[in-house]
């Protein structure tokens, strides 16, 4: 049971910065895109550092606590007779679903992140700043199922975040509007 909980704080140790990385760098995607608008020599100094900044977050940071927090969690689910346990479980079966989204969002995050580094700007700052939602949508999926560890009550959760979805587009769209209003002014 000791060894459980060491690799239970070290996997959540490292969750907890794999999201950190997931959620700063699509911020960092969104001022990368908004620099390649402004005037030369601006737009060339910032593109640059914005570049230098990603990669030292996507590789220092965002990849190794992803693949940490992978084998922390693969090493408690088939290595321990816990985590043998809660493979039993349905709720853990919804929650490998949202991991696998994670990957999947992890793994569009890196193309972005591989198109952006090249001078390519396939997506505009607002898809971006909607994109950045995406890891809190899986973050709280996840966060409620390991904590009600019941599968017939996520879909209370997964209706609540929808609903949270949807209050997130609204005050998307409200910040927008704020936002185009103070530029025109």
């Amino acid at each position: 049971m000791e060894l459980y909980n060491y690799l239970k704080s070290l996997h959540l140790i490292f969750v907890v910065t794999w999201f950190a990385g997931l959620f700063y760098i699509v911020r960092l995607f969104v001022y990368q895109i908004e620099a390649n608008h402004k005037p030369s020599p601006e737009k060339e100094i910032l593109l640059q550092q914005y570049k230098i900044m990603t990669y030292r977050l996507w590789y220092i940071i965002t990849w190794p606590s992803a693949i940490l927090a992978s084998i922390f969690a693969f090493w408690m689910l088939f290595f321990t007779d816990l985590g043998n346990a809660w493979l039993q479980m349905p709720w853990m079966h919804v929650k490998l679903g949202f991991v696998f989204l994670l990957y999947l969002y992890h793994w569009k995050c890196h193309l972005i992140y591989k198109q952006l580094q090249n001078d390519q700007f396939n997506y505009t700052s607002n898809f971006m700043r909607l994109w950045n939602e995406g890891a809190t949508l899986i973050l709280f999926s996840v966060v409620f199922l390991v904590i009600l560890k019941n599968a017939f009550h996520w879909i209370y959760g997964v209706i609540g975040i929808v609903l949270f979805s949807l209050l997130i587009m609204l005050g998307f769209k409200f910040y927008k509007r704020i936002r185009e209003r103070n530029n025109v002014q």
